[in-house]
């Protein structure tokens, strides 16, 4: 037992490392003035935001790319969600693309695509396949604005012949048990030769009782299962051919590359160092690509992410601690096909997040960002919620200072904000950034009262 307290420990204190760069504690950085002239140019350029038809230079802007990587500065922000879901519509409805692939475990969203896609025994409704999820943080899948865009896509796709229906994935590595328990599901109805190889994992797996950290703990000795996972892997790739349903076949391999990604993941966190951060965001970019594979014909993608993961690590400190994350690594690999990174950011308001890891949920007060910050730039230019399309300052001086730029997670401290921001060269983090004023926070499935009803923003809202 003492062990096994030891490697909590020790994982808590890797998880507040990652935090470092993802925006839960990352220090503050070195002052830089906010000059005025930075201020007026952003105050000229921008445009103001009040419904998504002023989105239309972002519309412009975006063109014919392939690849639109929409962020957050919180998981636990309403605006952000709402912000995301009305260009996404305008992207499917106007510009054709294909599927939103966001920050979250595949096994999970695969039962959301299977509601918006309308497929057999995918759920009655959103709420009902959103308020199953039991992973914490719960809150940042299973809230009513996700719930307003997933019904909106089930309806949307109701009028489409299944070749054309956009879907909706996870890109994430965690989710380690439920893609074992999918693959042995799938192993037993599609393809029984495969029942032993999944077996053989399960068992390798099964005296860690689905605790991450005590399996990491045991690598430290030497123990893994990497072999038996690899080896899973390597099965379900020659024999996908034998599925009858393409769909289904996808859905097995991609998770049996989110559990050999997941092993090395947990693996590489009681190393410390960047390692582990950055198997998450390749298996994230990984998955990106397999997806745009999978549906052929020029597919275009549409990425939820934190703006820690779509904001181009080479314009942050990230880079200096050698880590990448999936902006950077869709630049690199997709420049030509065109890919457009969407920042966010905002002044005030309020959160849904916890105190620590694993936490209960609570709504708490974000105060007024750092004055050397790039939100308090925008607020001193003023004029309230806006879109700036970062072109334009590439050539302003000024706006290649870094800044800070913050960033909160799943678990933050309003006392502690000062160390919240990551230094930033906005123009070369992003293409595009939506500011926003004041902020309100996420809505909950967990944390509302059924009884009372959505808020207003369902269904209609975004």
């Amino acid at each position: 037992m003492k062990a096994v307290a030891q490697a909590r420990s020790r994982w808590r204190e890797l998880t507040a490392t990652m935090l470092l760069v993802s925006g839960s504690l990352a220090p503050a950085q070195e002052a830089v003035p906010a000059e005025g002239d930075l201020a007026e140019t952003l105050k000229r350029e921008s445009v103001a935001l009040r419904d998504a038809t002023d989105l239309h230079p972002l519309m412009e802007r975006i063109g014919d790319a392939r690849y639109v990587l929409l962020g957050e500065a919180s998981h636990g922000t309403s605006d952000y969600y709402l912000w995301r879901a009305r260009l996404s519509r305008r992207l499917i409805e106007e510009k054709g693309f294909s599927f939103v692939a966001v920050e979250g475990d595949w096994p999970d969203l695969y039962r959301v695509n299977d509601y918006v896609k309308n497929r057999p025994g995918s759920g009655r409704t959103a709420y009902d396949v959103l308020n199953a999820f039991e992973r914490w943080p719960t809150w940042m899948w299973a809230n009513w604005e996700v719930v307003a865009f997933v019904e909106w896509l089930r309806k949307h796709n109701d009028a489409l012949p299944n070749a054309d229906k956009v879907g909706f994935y996870g890109l994430d590595v965690y989710g380690l048990w439920a893609s074992l328990d999918a693959v042995l599901t799938y192993a037993e109805r599609e393809k029984p030769s495969l029942l032993e190889v999944a077996k053989r994992v399960r068992t390798c797996f099964e005296p860690y009782e689905e605790d991450e950290v005590a399996y990491a703990q045991a690598t430290l000795s030497g123990t893994s299962c990497e072999a038996e996972v690899t080896a899973l892997l390597r099965a379900l790739r020659s024999n996908s051919w034998w599925f009858d349903d393409p769909e289904a076949s996808f859905d097995a391999e991609q998770n049996a590359f989110a559990i050999v990604n997941a092993e090395r993941y947990y693996r590489a966190m009681m190393a410390g160092g960047p390692e582990s951060w950055n198997i998450r965001d390749h298996h994230m970019a990984d998955t990106l690509d397999r997806l745009v594979a999978h549906y052929r014909g020029g597919a275009r993608a549409i990425v939820w992410e934190h703006n820690t993961h779509i904001g181009d690590a080479r314009a942050t400190t990230m880079a200096e601690e050698g880590m990448v994350n999936v902006g950077q690594l869709v630049r690199q690999r997709r420049e030509d096909e065109g890919v457009v990174l969407v920042g966010f950011g905002s002044y005030r308001g309020r959160v849904v997040a916890a105190g620590a890891w694993g936490g209960e949920m609570e709504r708490m007060s974000v105060p007024e960002a750092q004055v050397t910050s790039w939100e308090a730039v925008f607020h001193e230019a003023g004029r309230g919620d806006r879109l700036m399309i970062l072109d334009g300052l590439e050539t302003h001086e000024a706006a290649l200072e870094p800044r800070g730029h913050r960033a909160i997670g799943v678990t933050y401290n309003p006392g502690f904000d000062p160390f919240n921001y990551v230094p930033t060269v906005l123009p070369r983090r992003y293409d595009a950034f939506i500011y926003l004023e004041e902020t309100k926070a996420l809505h909950p499935l967990h944390m509302e009262h059924p009884e009372k009803g959505p808020p207003q923003l369902y269904p209609w809202g975004f």
